[in-house]
């Protein structure tokens, strides 16, 4: 086996490289020509002008947070008045209504936060400000849910985490309901 020549696609046997054939060793790549691969393969990302920026983002506009925290506070209203008209237990309603609120207030801190002008200076400072108000938004989150019993009398756990879960799952249906693309004028 160990004699045998490799095959090609085709059945032949493949050329043995001249450094094998002649009973030199390899040697093996170093870093430099590793690096020079990568980048033949994966060639550096081109800036983009201005026109192109904006017709990329014509392309696929983003989802505004103020957006997602307001379908997320619109399907708590709804989802607490139809288990209010439903069931007709006003706790319950409270509850679920409650559940909504511990996801709608932490994330309308955030959004606020990372809207503002200071989030936006730089990369790092992006980075640095989306950090700080994801650590706020579940500290609140935390806090909001801690003080439920003692804010909601009589408290519905069960009707909470309904809230509470149903305006979480609002997230992935705001990549579902992205803004169309805007057409371009051609002028």
């Amino acid at each position: 086996m160990a004699n045998t020549p490799a095959l090609k696609r085709g059945g032949d046997p493949a050329p043995e490289p001249r450094a094998q054939a002649a009973g030199a060793t390899v040697q093996p790549l170093g870093w430099d020509d590793v690096d020079a691969a990568e980048e033949a393969r994966n060639p550096a990302p081109k800036a983009l002008t201005r026109e192109q920026a904006q017709a990329l983002r014509a392309q696929d506009p983003p989802v505004s947070p103020w957006r997602v925290v307001g379908v997320q506070a619109g399907v708590g209203v709804v989802a607490a008045l139809s288990i209010a008209l439903v069931t007709g237990k006003q706790e319950w309603a409270w509850s679920l209504l409650y559940g909504a609120a511990t996801v709608v207030v932490p994330g309308a801190l955030m959004a606020r936060g990372m809207t503002s002008r200071l989030s936006s200076v730089s990369p790092g400072a992006s980075a640095v400000s989306f950090m700080l108000w994801e650590a706020v938004k579940i500290v609140v989150s935390v806090a909001m849910l801690v003080l439920a019993p003692k804010l909601v009398q009589p408290l519905s756990w069960p009707a909470l985490l309904v809230g509470l879960v149903l305006c979480m799952k609002v997230y992935l249906l705001a990549l579902l309901w992205r803004p169309a693309a805007k057409k371009q004028s051609t002028t």
